[in-house]
């Protein structure tokens, strides 16, 4: 057959097929040229699931006379001019094939009016002749695009429309998606004449939830938490479920790019990944997030129903959202959080804590002397310590670091991590600062550096841990905690026990839950692996004792490997760390490895740096409500298998209410 260039009518038919797949398809369209002509009301008429009527008003700008025919035409836009345009497109639509596309497969009327005109005018098109008749109406300043018979001149395809409910649903689905990418527009949804949904402009964060609500449910505005960062010209803001949020099916998932509503397989799989330990398989995160980037970064025009994007960075922009959410999770502590069972409270003879043996709990240590104290003072044990807690007075103060603009997104500043907010509950802060110079329970572990031979005579770190002078046999000891009752000050958890009330720190708890996450049993932590490595400059003493502690690292999960003589990469770390300042971290872990390789009777080990990593760890929360504290301890409890140390009276104190029983018979 000879080569033909196909008539005007069948190559529209043919584009009608890529946009025009079903009535919601032709919604979809029309509703975004309504938004692209800053249209702040929306109003879509339907019936029989938009197989007869498809009508769609607007209070845009409006089409002059002299361009209605135009805008029929295939390839007709004002939305790009030139190849700029199309490299950095920030409106909806752009491509010129919508409108065509529909008036090929259906009967079209467009009737608009601009404010510099005072009376509207309508065209009309067929999908027979498509010949554009033009004629005067009466309308205010807007647009209405009125699609009648979808497919009546294309049985074939008409066919294979299904029921009107169906075709409706997926009417009714666009629109939700619509609404919650524009808070700021008015959308009226009407089906055979009733309305179905009336979602009114949002001027206030009251009315967005009220919308939240609407569109998602009130069970997604209970758990949801509000999440925003920016970062190099990035930014993510919406909304996340916690975990107690998570629905069985996917169905409540929006995601959208530059206000683009999208589906992209990279988004997904950084949003599933950031969940990957807080939730079951068989359970789904529901979000409303928007992501905005620079339009220059990321191509629109690789879909023909525009429902995906490609991005020039993608692995920046899949760490990015990583980040984001899973510091988000992190600040509300809900990452790798095992389900706790609230009955497990609920009795005084549940949740035992076995005693400790009277070897490890009521060993007195030896006087510290003071070659110990000045050791304690002098030996860079814990390097960096006054920059941490020198920026966890600035962070409390409002100060913000500037950002090292190189660092991957693993190890983003705590300046840096995204602002969270739980409905219902308190804002995340950041943990107040330590006191200066080392506490005595540091001290204690400088006298075993210091007096014993690490390698040969140590006692099990855990002892180190737990048998210092803060650590001191009571009278009557607690051996178990019974029911939690109150919690005061938004700190301590009062509870009662084995041996009447006691004060429980949550502060210490959240120490107690890092090193037990921390803890290695008989095989290495899992490490995370980070999506853009990053390196660290390194001294020679540096590079030696990662030859010499490689393996206790990597028993930590702390992967580092050697990148020339000056520098150390960091691969990947555990879980507790993640959310963490990698990049001061994991410099200053090397420095604490180095700085005993002039030692030679002293070997760390993995528990001596798995103790001071916990000591390192920053968290956020300084105030808890009575569910958090419960949820807390009882991971505690899951993690030490039972052995929680209620001998160390910087954990749990007994309650003495003698003075207040005495003031009350007074």
């Amino acid at each position: 057959m000879a080569i033909q260039i196909l008539p005007a009518r069948l190559a529209n038919q043919i584009a009608a097929g890529e946009v025009v797949e079903r009535p919601a398809s032709v919604v979809k369209e029309l509703v975004e040229n309504s938004l692209d002509s800053g249209a702040t009301r929306i109003d879509i008429d339907i019936d029989k699931g938009g197989a007869k009527l498809i009508r769609i008003r607007d209070n845009g700008v409006g089409i002059p006379k002299d361009e209605l025919a135009l805008a029929l035409s295939r390839h007709a836009t004002s939305k790009i001019h030139n190849l700029d345009d199309l490299e950095a497109i920030m409106s909806l639509g752009f491509r010129g094939e919508a409108l065509a596309s529909i008036s090929s497969v259906a009967r079209l009327t467009m009737t608009s009016r601009p404010a510099t005109q005072e009376e509207a005018w309508s065209a009309h098109s067929e999908g027979r002749e498509m010949a554009v008749k033009t004629q005067p109406a009466a309308h205010p300043v807007g647009t209405t695009v009125e699609v009648l018979d979808l497919f009546f001149n294309t049985p074939a395809r008409r066919k294979f429309l299904r029921t009107e409910k169906t075709e409706f649903t997926h009417i009714d689905e666009l629109i939700k998606r619509v609404a919650l990418s524009r808070f700021d527009v008015t959308f009226n949804l009407r089906h055979n004449g009733k309305m179905i949904r009336q979602y009114r402009a949002a001027k206030s964060p009251a009315q967005e939830e009220k919308r939240l609500a609407a569109v998602c449910g009130n069970s997604f505005v209970r758990n949801m938490l509000h999440v925003t960062l920016d970062h190099q010209g990035m930014k993510l803001s919406g909304w996340v479920s916690t975990p107690e949020g998570a629905r069985q099916q996917n169905e409540l998932q929006y995601c959208y790019v530059n206000g683009r509503m999208m589906k992209d397989k990279l988004i997904n799989h950084a949003i599933r990944q950031s969940y990957e330990t807080s939730l079951r398989p068989d359970q789904y995160a529901t979000y409303v997030l928007f992501i905005e980037v620079d339009p220059h970064q990321v191509d629109v025009n690789v879909h023909p129903a525009k429902h995906e994007v490609r991005f020039q960075q993608a692995r920046l922009v899949h760490d990015f959202i990583y980040q984001a959410l899973s510091s988000a999770l992190a600040q509300g502590d809900y990452v790798d959080e095992p389900a706790y069972n609230q009955a497990a409270f609920s009795h005084d003879t549940q949740s035992p804590a076995q005693a400790h043996d009277d070897s490890q709990s009521h060993t007195p240590l030896s006087p510290v002397s003071e070659q110990v104290w000045q050791a304690a003072e002098q030996v860079p044990a814990y390097p960096g310590q006054k920059d941490y807690r020198d920026s966890s007075r600035e962070q409390q103060q409002g100060h913000v670091a500037e950002p090292n603009s190189s660092q991957s997104w693993s190890s983003v500043s705590r300046d840096e991590q995204p602002r969270t907010t739980r409905t219902g509950g308190p804002t995340s802060a950041p943990r107040r600062a330590q006191e200066e110079g080392p506490s005595l329970e540091e001290v204690q572990v400088y006298q075993h550096l210091l007096e014993t031979p690490l390698a040969s005579s140590l006692p099990e770190y855990e002892d180190v841990a737990m048998t210092s002078a803060n650590t001191v046999a009571q009278t009557e000891a607690v051996t178990q905690l019974g029911k939690a009752l109150d919690v005061i000050n938004g700190e301590y958890l009062l509870m009662t026990s084995s041996h009447g009330c006691v004060l429980v720190s949550l502060a210490r708890a959240q120490w107690l839950r890092v090193r037990g996450q921390l803890k290695v049993s008989d095989t290495a932590l899992k490490s995370q692996p980070l999506l853009v490595p990053f390196s660290i400059k390194s001294t020679p003493s540096e590079h030696a004792s990662l030859e010499r502690y490689k393996h206790d690292f990597l028993m930590l999960g702390i992967d580092l490997q050697p990148k020339s003589k000056q520098a150390i990469t960091v691969m990947g770390v555990p879980q507790p760390l993640r959310q963490q300042n990698l990049q001061q971290l994991m410099q200053d872990l090397l420095s604490y490895a180095s700085s005993t390789l002039d030692q030679h009777d002293v070997t760390l080990t993995h528990e001596h740096f798995a103790y001071w990593l916990s000591d390192q760890v920053v968290t956020s929360k300084t105030k808890y409500t009575l569910s958090e504290g419960i949820q807390l301890i009882s991971e505690l409890e899951l993690l030490w298998e039972g052995q929680l140390p209620l001998t160390d009276r910087q954990f749990v104190q007994k309650v003495d209410f003698s003075a207040t029983i005495a003031a009350l018979n007074s």
